[in-house]
């Protein structure tokens, strides 16, 4: 589930009971969202499970010990619409035996409900050995012993009192309202996964993952047409801790359109303001004219064209058509890669990254025990790479695993995930300004907005939240109502250049949905200032009659 899924979703059955389905676990009291499970017994249970899982017949054996903390703080003008606080806590055991794939789980933390869950992950392997045409083939990794790793917080978001939350939020909307807005939401999303990872590989991997996300919407309307327009927040969600909201001072970059976006840390007080004035603005700003145009496309607004057309599509899974359930399999198939496909121009290169720090894919081992790492998938505009997990290491020839095997919960299988699939920052010195200067005839676009996408990545259409004409080098006036159209590769052959690493920032989703049953992960995307030119534009107002 994307963003704007989730918050249409929360618009109309209710944030409580989207949340809780979305994220099955028993509703706990505040103070236990800085409980954590005894280390001791973590191993005690994995050993528990390794064993019984040898015994039954497994030739190779994972285990992941398991308790995911969320808490969601919902605020709408002066009301707080909602608190949860959930936690979930178990054990996965996936092994192979047979030659084949087998998962049980379970949420009892005594050595006898571990070892049961072993055996029937065994059993489970057993029988789909008899209908399995070829043998998993698991890459080498190495043990690694016992480890341990965190993601490197100032201030952990769960222990930051509830009151100090609501205070923040609804603070944000009065400053909303004040600067205009006639309606206005506010939102904490606030997640710590405590996973303990143990094989036969000799690996005990015990990891603490933070990540935050403070979407905010700004809402204003003409009382005389009834006309509304909508501005979001301007946010990315972060692997950070509560630092990112109350750090001193903030971190940001004032874009040529005078809007203030933000890098490592969020003034969201100050967007809220910036919100209500952007989205009066848009009541009385002129409709795009279709055409060809050169875009501008700020990097959180691009982070979205990149998950859709780049990460998702060189996922392998995809590639192979292993996964097509939740929106497709992908154009960018072997053969383009042994072709040395022309993905986009020569200042296109894109890179997979498990490690950069901040970002929300953030991990030192994934969730097979392999390390994480940084690789490119697309080199100077050719496609070079693609995302691969342990059991499809071999089918490009590969020696390992590229690290992206995740599940959102114990209890969930885990399976190949984009990494943070990132656009590297132009060699030479430019600033977004410089870059606009170039620009006879354009649009600068911030923010991201609606979108669409065929089945196999190829054909989309992405919206925005903010639109300013370009002419002559010169930013002339807001416009409104602008999507453009793209074919992936042409989109990215059209790439004109990115500016500097000054200007390099990072978009996120914190529910990007794949799978089915239908599981969570949440990935960056990092970028600066890009120019495509000659990119199609359409215009999207309705008439109404």
């Amino acid at each position: 589930m994307l963003r704007r899924d989730f918050l249409a979703a929360t618009g109309k059955v209710g944030a409580a009971g989207l949340l809780l389905s979305a994220f099955p676990g028993r509703a706990i009291a505040e103070q236990e969202l800085q409980s954590a499970v005894d280390a001791s017994l973590k191993k005690r249970l994995a050993d528990a499970a390794l064993g019984a899982a040898r015994s039954a017949g497994a030739t190779y054996t994972d285990v992941r010990v398991g308790r995911y903390l969320r808490q969601f703080v919902i605020t709408r003008e002066a009301n707080v619409q909602n608190i949860v606080n959930t936690e979930s806590t178990g054990v996965g055991i996936r092994v192979i035996a047979g030659g084949a794939w087998g998962f049980a789980a379970t949420n009892a933390l005594t050595d006898d409900a571990v070892a049961a869950a072993a055996r029937q992950a065994v059993a489970i392997a057993k029988a789909n050995a008899k209908n399995q045409s070829a043998p998993v083939q698991l890459a080498p990794t190495p043990g690694v012993g016992e480890v341990s790793w965190k993601t490197p917080i100032v201030k952990n978001s769960m222990a930051v009192p509830i009151k100090d939350k609501v205070d923040l939020l609804l603070g944000v909307n009065a400053a909303a309202i004040g600067a205009g807005a006639n309606f206005v939401n506010s939102m904490l999303f606030l997640v710590n996964e405590q996973k303990y990872f143990a094989s036969t590989d000799g690996s005990y991997i015990d990891q603490d993952v933070h990540r935050i996300w403070a979407p905010m919407t700004a809402t204003v309307i003409d009382k005389a047409t009834g006309k509304f327009r909508s501005r979001e927040g301007l946010s990315a969600p972060m692997g950070m801790g509560f630092e990112y909201l109350d750090g001193a001072p903030a971190e940001k970059t004032v874009t040529p359109a005078g809007v203030t976006t933000y890098k490592r840390s969020y003034d969201m007080k100050e967007d809220a303001i910036a919100a209500a004035k952007n989205a009066r603005a848009k009541l009385t700003a002129p409709s795009v004219k279709p055409g060809k145009y050169d875009l501008v496309l700020d990097p959180n607004h691009l982070g979205l064209t990149i998950h859709e057309s780049v990460g998702h599509p060189l996922e392998l899974d995809r590639v192979l058509g292993y996964e097509a359930n939740y929106a497709g399999t992908s154009f960018a198939t072997l053969d383009k890669q042994k072709a040395a496909y022309q993905y986009g121009s020569d200042k296109v290169t894109i890179v997979a990254d498990k490690t950069q720090p901040g970002s929300l894919g953030a991990v030192a081992y994934d969730d097979e025990g392999v390390k994480t790492k940084k690789w490119d998938l697309i080199k100077d505009g050719t496609l070079v790479d693609y995302q691969t997990i342990r059991d499809q290491a071999h089918i490009l020839g590969k020696k390992e695993s590229d690290g992206c095997c995740y599940a959102d919960s114990w209890s969930s299988v885990q399976f190949q995930r984009m990494a943070n699939v990132s656009l590297q920052p132009g060699k030479a010195k430019m600033s977004p300004a410089q870059m606009i200067a170039g620009v006879e005839n354009g649009i600068y676009i911030i923010g991201d907005g609606s979108f669409s996408i065929d089945q196999q990545r190829y054909n989309a259409q992405f919206g925005g939240q903010l639109f300013y004409e370009i002419k002559n080098g010169k930013i002339t006036q807001q416009i409104e109502d602008v999507a453009y159209q793209m074919r992936t590769p042409e989109f990215w052959s059209a790439c004109a250049g990115s500016c500097d690493e000054s200007d390099y920032r990072l978009f996120g989703s914190f529910f990007d949905g794949k799978g089915q049953p239908s599981q969570v992960s949440a990935v960056s995307h990092g970028s600066s200032t890009t120019r495509f030119n000659g990119i199609n534009v359409i215009n999207t107002a309705r008439s109404l009659g």
